[in-house]
């Protein structure tokens, strides 16, 4: 059997544990695999394109675990009363090669980002930072804010979507969980002022959220709606001015901000920065952006948090994944065997956790 955690159990575990006590816990332990940066077998992530949207595959693996995620972005999804991302992801055994957890990991990625902002602001952004502009309010925005809060404190927010009700519902979300919220009039408008500026856009375009002219010193830029060819939130001048930082350099020059800037266009690593090769943010008057599109250690760091974390809980189900014949030679013997299917159906209910 492998533990499975579905919607309902992951829907249960972060209620019950809480989003920003997760998203600090993933924080410190992916903080502990980008220091081991050198140890995982990594690749760029697998994309089919198509004019509407992307679908990637995002494998990753060290000596003892593999993981990939499947997951989709599809901007038109809402008009039709679908989610844009949508993903699901599986941890396994090196050595055995079987599967250990499937989940889900729509609700687990955008705490998994969340998660990666905030290790990211601890050591790009200033450590006095008190305002956060959010300039797209879609399904990451909650999750980026109480990011935000767990790494540097901050709970004074100024957000700006072109959907009035993509507003709407970031308020309703965010001021019971003790958030502070101004209600910009522009793009512009929310970036006066704000120490940090997330972008989480999804309009697949070669767009510029952010202008240059709106960018002062020592702001930090967390730009995490651009994550294929094609799509990009930052005028380019504002990288000309700013130090700026990435996953993995090979994917984030496909992806990322940076596929519009000349190849030797300088760019840090971030596990360069954790384990003290280069340095983050170097004065409070730099600008600094963290350029980023997502990458696989993330979903590997994320899935092994929640399989130590649900694991002989109820939130752990269980799906049977691995035909296992007694012989293990015998395969075709799993069928010979009986003339009658021995199969019911599986019995689905909601999730009450002790």
């Amino acid at each position: 059997m492998v533990m499975l955690v579905d919607v309902p159990r992951m829907t249960a575990w972060i209620r019950d544990t809480g989003a920003e006590r997760i998203i600090a816990d993933i924080a410190a332990r992916l903080e502990a695999d980008y220091a081991r940066w050198p140890q995982f077998d990594k690749v760029e992530r697998i994309a089919a394109h198509s004019p509407i949207g992307v679908i990637e595959l995002m494998p990753i693996a060290d000596a003892d675990r593999y993981g990939f995620k499947y997951v989709n972005g599809h901007p038109a999804n809402p008009a039709r009363g679908l989610q844009t991302v949508t993903a699901f992801g599986a941890y396994a055994d090196v050595h055995t090669g079987y599967p250990l957890l499937i989940a889900e990991m729509t609700l687990l990625t955008a705490l998994r980002t969340a998660a990666t902002s905030a290790m990211v602001a601890k050591r790009l952004a200033r450590p006095d930072s008190q305002v956060m502009a959010l300039i797209g309010n879609g399904s990451q925005s909650e999750f980026q804010a109480m990011g935000m809060r767990s790494a540097l404190g901050i709970s004074s927010l100024r957000i700006w979507d072109t959907d009035p009700a993509a507003m709407d519902k970031i308020e309703r979300n965010l001021v019971p969980q003790g958030f502070t919220i101004y209600r910009a009039t522009s793009a512009e408008d929310a970036c006066r002022g704000a120490d940090v500026i997330t972008t989480a856009t999804a309009d697949k375009a070669l767009a510029q959220i952010v202008a240059d002219a709106w960018v002062k010193p020592g702001m930090h830029l967390n730009a995490i709606g651009g994550d294929c060819p094609g799509k990009t939130e930052l005028d380019t001048a504002i990288l000309d001015r700013a130090s700026v930082f990435v996953e993995y350099e090979p994917q984030t020059r496909i992806e990322g901000e940076i596929q519009h800037v000349p190849a030797n266009f300088p760019v840090t690593e971030m596990w360069r920065v954790i384990t003290g090769e280069a340095p983050g943010r170097r004065n409070s008057a730099e600008i600094t952006v963290f350029d980023s599109v997502g990458f696989a250690l993330e979903d590997l760091t994320a899935l092994a948090h929640v399989a130590d974390a649900v694991e002989g809980t109820a939130y752990a189900g269980q799906i049977d994944l691995v035909a296992s014949p007694d012989d293990p030679r015998d395969l075709f013997g799993m069928i010979a065997t009986s003339t009658e299917a021995s199969f019911a159906e599986p019995t689905v209910g909601r999730i009450h956790a002790a």
